[in-house]
């Protein structure tokens, strides 16, 4: 299978299935409050990863898992996850409705491609707003000026330019301990 394939057929083609199995709609809330609603999304998480497996690009075979695996992962994740260091540093952890503690905002254009001649200034920008938690990474279009292409040796070259950008970036910002 082609991750072509797991992207544009099989996972949407699940996630419609899946929707309608669970009868799953959302109504004008941005956030739904409703238990059985919650409850369905969970159930319907869980049965899409159970049916649809998970897809490893390298190898392009689907990893499947069953719902005893999924729960155990679930009963033995951590109930909180440190994220940065020193002034920067947020806690990740579960909040249920009209919690009091706020959410971990996160800023950054999440795997969109971004110009390289703006990408430390964009990246700069995410991270001088006080009310970002942390980062989230975007592909440099070009390093150097040249294309970043997969699966090729470049690509170490370009995920190592944008790790540099990023850091450069959030220092600039005086948020070196930023999680990213």
């Amino acid at each position: 299978m082609t991750e072509n394939v797991w992207d544009n057929k099989v996972v949407p083609d699940a996630a419609l299935r899946i929707k309608e199995k669970h009868e799953i709609v959302f109504g004008e809330d941005l956030i739904p409050t409703d238990r059985d609603l919650i409850d369905r999304l969970f159930r319907a998480g869980v049965d899409m990863l159970v049916s649809t497996g998970i897809f490893n690009v390298d190898s392009g075979k689907v990893i499947n898992v069953t719902e005893d695996e999924v729960m155990a992962a679930i009963r033995n994740a951590p109930k909180r996850i440190q994220l940065g260091a020193n002034k920067d540093m947020v806690l990740l952890e579960p909040r249920k409705g009209n919690s009091r503690r706020k959410p971990i905002i996160q800023g950054g254009p999440t795997g969109a491609t971004v110009s390289e001649d703006i990408f430390v200034p964009m990246f700069q920008s995410y991270a001088q707003e006080p009310v970002v938690d942390t980062i989230v990474n975007g592909v440099m279009a070009t390093i150097d000026g040249i294309p970043s292409a997969t699966n090729t040796p470049f690509e170490i070259k370009a995920t190592l330019a944008e790790i540099r950008a990023v850091r450069e970036a959030c220092s600039r910002a005086g948020r070196p301990d930023i999680a990213i």
